[in-house]
């Protein structure tokens, strides 16, 4: 465009789903589609965890008591909610991701394998990409880089990440996050292209 910033995506509807293992990137990624394409809607999900250092509330999550989290799974106000890491809950709110796509707007929901799974009962029209770690070691490095996981809780999400890895033929695209930008540039072309289904 001619003022250097992005052009929009041009299939407006669509609802593209990034999963992964845990410290693979996900939000890292993510927030890079918010900073350059804000065009795309991002879901803010819910959970029941406290809020680490330099999380905001309803920007990084809404976080949220045990008790608004079984109002919200009472009233079907969650399109997919899951128990991460055997602690705490995570989910998406159903209402603001249904008025963006019948908006017209171009959404990305960020959620673990569980959710994405159940969303992809729900809107089976939803593109599964998943994000992949360029190895195991580099995953087992970031996760520890992370910092903010004592050993208990690191060997329980790596033990996560094992069966998440697994998971990847379920999905409909893959891309590897070698690169932050890299990543970040293929998720949004995914709205862009004609692309449904990789996997047979």
């Amino acid at each position: 465009m001619p003022d250097g910033s992005p052009a929009p995506v041009t299939r407006p509807s669509r609802l593209v789903v990034l999963a992964g293992p845990t410290a693979v990137g996900k939000g890292t990624v993510a927030a890079c589609v918010r900073r350059s394409h804000p065009d795309i809607w991002i879901s803010v999900s819910v959970t029941t965890r406290p809020a680490r250092p330099g999380e905001v509330d309803g920007v990084h999550y809404h976080f949220i008591s045990d008790a608004e989290f079984d109002r919200l799974i009472a009233e079907d106000g969650l399109l997919e909610w899951a128990v991460v890491h055997r602690a705490a809950r995570y989910g998406t709110p159903r209402a603001p991701v249904e008025e963006r796509l019948a908006a017209g707007t171009p959404a990305l929901l960020e959620i673990d394998l569980q959710g994405a799974r159940q969303v992809r009962e729900r809107m089976p029209d939803a593109l599964m990409c998943f994000l992949a770690p360029p190895s195991w070691a580099e995953l087992e490095r970031r996760l520890v880089g992370r910092g903010t996981e004592g050993p208990e809780e690191r060997e329980r999400r790596l033990a996560t990440a094992r069966t998440e890895l697994a998971a990847e033929p379920e999905f409909d695209v893959t891309i590897v996050n070698t690169d932050v930008e890299t990543a970040c540039q293929e998720l949004v072309d995914l709205f862009r292209s004609g692309t449904s289904r990789v996997h047979s």
